[in-house]
């Protein structure tokens, strides 16, 4: 299995990318194929006495920056890191491709040079975030913010068929944020998003409220890129200010340092079940190839995680599967409990 990930995508690239790509290949076997600056990239896996047939360096001249224009750059920067990457993979010399740079230029170099699946119109950015009872899957953190009612159907399908083959989650429950849990709440777009995931064969709850995010009561989250990419970045500052919170506070007075010392292992357990470097990177759902997008902020574990993850997707012919499963909903015979529209438009 050969796996291309962006040497040069992410604030702390490409030392943390290249720190992550060697503990993934101690830990999985993978077979990486860095892709980015040669004589940087090789310069780290010089510093790091990392000797392997395993990892090799595929050369690329220019970087999407965090604050370029997603399409524009991609257009433009055709040997950035992102666009060789998935070039790669498109040409059949890699299996997976995983970056932690620009979200929008690997939404839309994913987009063009991979295409999307038959019968998927636009993709989506899928994450794994924890709940009360485990994990659940919010679809979409940032992919589209103005999508169809038609597009929140095939999010759904995606998310459905993702949790059940990856999250072993049999006949996940499926919920559509809206500001109410009535049927009549919110947008005509919600409205008719409602309408279309209640037709289906998914396991659809209907609206579920900010507030039920993290109960654990609901298995996929559906949304628009916006309101997705809002909630997963409030949630992550939360999390943030949540541990700072308790470390001003306890460490006001010597007895409750005196209590943090009992507790550090718990705390340590705590940090460990909030933080997102833990779940690896994000599938993007809906192109014709595996695509995980790491976190801008992504340190070396985070990386490593996100590799983890593709070499799931692979290992359990992800695309294959779902290419199945809409092949049969054409036929008029639902796969895996999953309803797959049957336009992609």
């Amino acid at each position: 299995m050969k796996i291309i990930v962006d040497a040069m995508g992410g604030d702390y690239a490409p030392d943390v990318v290249v720190e992550g790509a060697i503990a993934a290949v101690k830990e999985y076997g993978v077979e990486i194929i860095l892709v980015g600056d040669e004589t940087k990239v090789n310069a780290l896996l010089k510093k790091a006495s990392f000797h392997s047939p395993k990892i090799s360096v595929y050369p690329s001249t220019e970087v999407i920056e965090m604050h370029d224009s997603p399409a524009v750059s991609v257009r433009r920067k055709r040997n950035s890191s992102i666009v060789v990457g998935l070039k790669l993979v498109k040409e059949g010399k890699a299996d997976a491709f995983v970056s932690a740079g620009n979200t929008g230029a690997a939404v839309c170099a994913a987009t063009l040079t991979l295409g999307l699946l038959p019968g998927v119109g636009r993709p989506g950015i899928a994450t794994v975030m924890p709940s009360l009872k485990g994990c659940f899957l919010v679809i979409d953190v940032g992919a589209n913010i103005d999508p169809k009612p038609i597009h929140m159907l095939q999010y759904g399908i995606m998310a459905h068929i993702y949790c059940v083959d990856i999250l072993n989650k049999p006949n996940p429950s499926v919920g559509l944020l809206n500001v109410g849990e009535e049927e009549s709440k919110g947008t005509d777009f919600l409205k008719e998003s409602y309408e279309l995931l209640s037709k289906s064969h998914l396991n659809f709850i209907g609206n579920v409220e900010g507030k039920h995010l993290f109960s654990g009561e609901c298995d996929i989250i559906i949304c628009d890129g916006f309101v997705g990419n809002v909630t997963l970045k409030v949630t992550e500052s939360l999390a943030e200010a949540m541990q700072t919170f308790l470390k001003r506070h306890i460490l006001s007075s010597p007895l409750g340092i005196l209590g943090a010392l009992m507790l550090k292992p718990s705390f340590r357990r705590f940090k460990k079940e909030i933080d997102y470097s833990e779940y690896g990177g994000a599938p993007l759902l809906g192109v014709n190839g595996v695509t995980i997008i790491g976190h801008g902020r992504s340190n070396a574990y985070a990386i490593k995680n996100a590799i983890r993850v593709a070499r799931k997707e692979v290992e359990h012919k992800f695309i294959e599967k779902l290419l199945t499963a809409i092949e049969a909903e054409k036929a008029g015979a639902p796969a895996n409990n999953g309803d797959i529209d049957r336009s992609s438009n």
